[in-house]
This record gives structure tokens, C-alpha cells and sequence, in this order.
């Protein structure tokens, strides 16, 4: 299907919903996926589903994914902002440095749960993260399952094999990681991953098993190295001036489709969105491997200067309490784990 028919698909899902009565607001949204991707198919045309159904048709959405002329992840929040969008999906990390206190999530080893992270986040945003979203409202904050390393021509096993490979990073906190585990970080956009690993500008990257299926990395990669050592968070904000343009009525159909609830159901979404992309590495005859409970003692122990100064250095960045924000943290995922128990 090409991007034109996707976009005016995903139009015409929402659109179809409001028969009887004529829309009074359509509302862009973009993000930097592909329209194949879970994000897309799962959360973000259903939840404009929703809204456009329970406004009766008074607000629809346009969606533009990534290959549309909105659909840069590096543009995703300034887009929002500016109000050229009025609602996205992105990343925090890209563009370095907007979020360095919701970027903490990121840290190694703090957990490689999409449900934890997502939970963590939430619950944190009006006691600790608020003001990283001045002018916007915040209609869900998630993070993805454990990323794992993926590369095309060299086998990692070990913390030694990484010497010197050029590994695609997605946020500041996992270039610190492997930087400090030997490889050389670069930093690219998810949409470039295939052409730099076909071309041999990079030797891998690190994703969860999800985005390597929906930008068909399989095809150009060959060995996975199972970290879960970190995770990688993302943002769902509205101009909070195109949500105050909108009646009372469609306000509360944008709040009962987004927050908590919302927030809650992505631990078991990247749990699904992860299947595809390690099946298709199985039947193409990939090597997976398990990163060994001694190794893993190992990589820890080795990251664990960077994780100090890295938590030093977000002063540099005004936030004097990046370690009380980081131990906020974990004790939020701890109590998601325990819930689970």
C-alpha cells in the first residue's frame, strides 16, 4: 500500500465513525514509525478511533507517519510546540537534551520492562517531570521492553567484542552506555538504520525486537546478543492550545482515551510487538544469544562509574535532582514489579 492510501486509510478509520453528525475539528497527528508499526496500527489510530466516536464526530485526526512530510523524529516535539501539529509520538532522546530529567528512565540496568518504565513514568510526571512539558499536554509517557544489540557481521558475547564497533544509539543515556563499554555510539534516526548497516557506515545497533520487523532490519543483520540492560522512553503530547480550543465534552473524550489507562496497556503491547521481529531473525537462521548471568555481573560492574557520572552531569543541564529523580525511579518500579507478584 503506498504512503498516500495508508494516510487516507488511516483518515477514513476515523472518519467512518462520525455518520451523523459533521466534523467541526480535524486534528493532525504525527510520529516517526512506520504505518505497519504497533504504535500506529494499535495505539494511535485506535485512540483516534475513540475520540473521534465519543465526540460523536466533532473531532477527527489526520495521522502522518513516517515518510510524510511531518514524520521526522527529530521534529516531532518542535512540531507540537509551534503548533504546525497538534498532537505526537516520539522519542525523548532525539534531539539530545530537551528531556534530561524523563530521560533518566534510559539509565542502564534500571529495568527492561516496557509496563515498569511506562508506570515509573507516569506516575512521576506531576511530581517530578512536569516542568519538562511546559505548554503541552501530556496525553501518555511509555518506554519500550529491553533493547538488545544487534549486529551484521560481528558475533558480541562478551564486553571485549564491543571494542571499537559503531553501534546506532537512540538517547543520551545509552550512548554513555556503550561508549563505556567500547564501541563507538552513533547516533541516527531509526529510518536510517538499514541504509547505514547495508552500506557498512555502522556495524549494529541497538532496538528492542519491534522496529527491527517494521524497518525490516532482519534483512541486513545477522547475530543478536540479548541484553535487556536498558530501555528507551517516549512522549504522546498535545498543543495544550489546541486542547483548549476544543469543547468541554471533547476535552473529557481526550482524557478518557489517554493517561493511566492508556499508559497501562503498553507493557503487554511491546510484549506482542516484540514476537514478529524475533520470529522472522529465527527463520532467517540468526544466532540469538543470551547474555550470561556472569557477563551481565560484569557489564554492570563496569557501567557502574558511567551511571555516577552520569547522574553528576545532569546538573551541567540545570537539575539539581537528577539523583533523587533516578532513585524516584526505581522505587516506582519496584513497585510495579511487586504489584505483579
Amino acid at each position: 500500500m503506498s504512503l498516500k492510501n495508508i494516510l487516507i486509510a488511516s483518515v477514513a478509520a476515523t472518519a467512518t465513525l462520525a455518520t451523523t453528525a459533521q466534523a467541526e475539528t480535524t486534528l493532525k497527528i504525527s510520529h516517526y514509525l512506520p504505518a505497519v508499526h504497533g504504535i500506529h496500527t494499535d495505539f494511535i489510530v485506535p485512540w483516534a478511533e475513540q475520540v473521534t466516536e465519543c465526540t460523536g464526530g466533532e473531532v477527527q485526526f489526520e495521522i502522518f507517519p513516517a515518510g510524510s512530510q511531518l514524520g521526522n523524529v527529530a521534529r516531532q516535539q518542535e512540531q507540537v510546540m509551534a503548533g504546525v501539529v497538534d498532537i505526537a509520538h516520539g522519542l525523548h532522546g532525539i534531539p539530545r537534551g530537551r528531556f534530561p530529567r524523563t530521560s533518566l528512565i534510559d539509565m542502564p540496568f534500571l529495568t527492561n520492562d516496557a509496563g515498569a518504565a511506562s508506570y515509573a513514568l507516569w506516575e512521576l510526571l506531576p511530581t517530578h517531570l512536569a516542568e519538562e512539558y511546559d505548554g503541552l499536554k501530556v496525553l501518555a509517557l511509555h518506554a519500550h521492553n529491553g533493547g538488545l544489540l544487534h549486529t551484521n557481521e560481528k558475533k558480541v558475547e562478551t564486553m571485549k567484542d564491543m571494542d571499537g564497533l559503531r553501534i546506532r544509539t537512540p538517547s543520551p543515556a545509552v550512548s554513555e552506555m556503550l561508549s563505556a563499554l567500547g564501541a563507538d555510539p552513533q547516533g541516527l534516526p531509526p529510518g536510517e538504520v538499514y541504509e547505514s548497516l547495508q552500506r557498512g557506515v555502522i556495524d549494529g545497533t541497538v532496538f528492542p525486537w519491534d522496529p527491527v520487523k517494521s524497518f525490516g532490519l532482519n534483512e541486513v543483520l545477522n547475530y543478536h546478543l540479548d541484553l535487556g540492560a536498558y530501555t528507551v522512553s517516549f512522549f504522546y503530547i498535545m498543543n495544550q492550545r489546541s486542547y483548549d480550543s476544543l469543547s468541554a465534552e471533547a476535552q473529557a473524550c481526550v482524557d478518557q482515551a489517554s493517561g493511566a489507562e492508556l499508559v497501562g496497556k503498553f507493557g503487554d503491547w511491546w510484549s506482542e510487538w516484540d514476537v514478529p521481529g524475533r520470529q522472522d531473525a529465527i527463520d532467517a537462521g540468526h544466532e540469538i544469544t543470551q547474555l550470561s548471568p556472569e557477563e551481565r555481573a560484569r557489564w554492570r560492574e563496569a557501567l557502574q562509574p558511567m551511571m555516577d557520572s552520569y547522574l553528576a552531569s545532569v546538573k551541567d543541564e540545570g537539575i539539581d535532582n537528577g539523583v533523587e529523580i533516578y532513585q524516584a525511579m526505581q522505587e516506582k518500579i519496584a513497585e510495579f514489579e511487586a504489584a505483579q507478584d
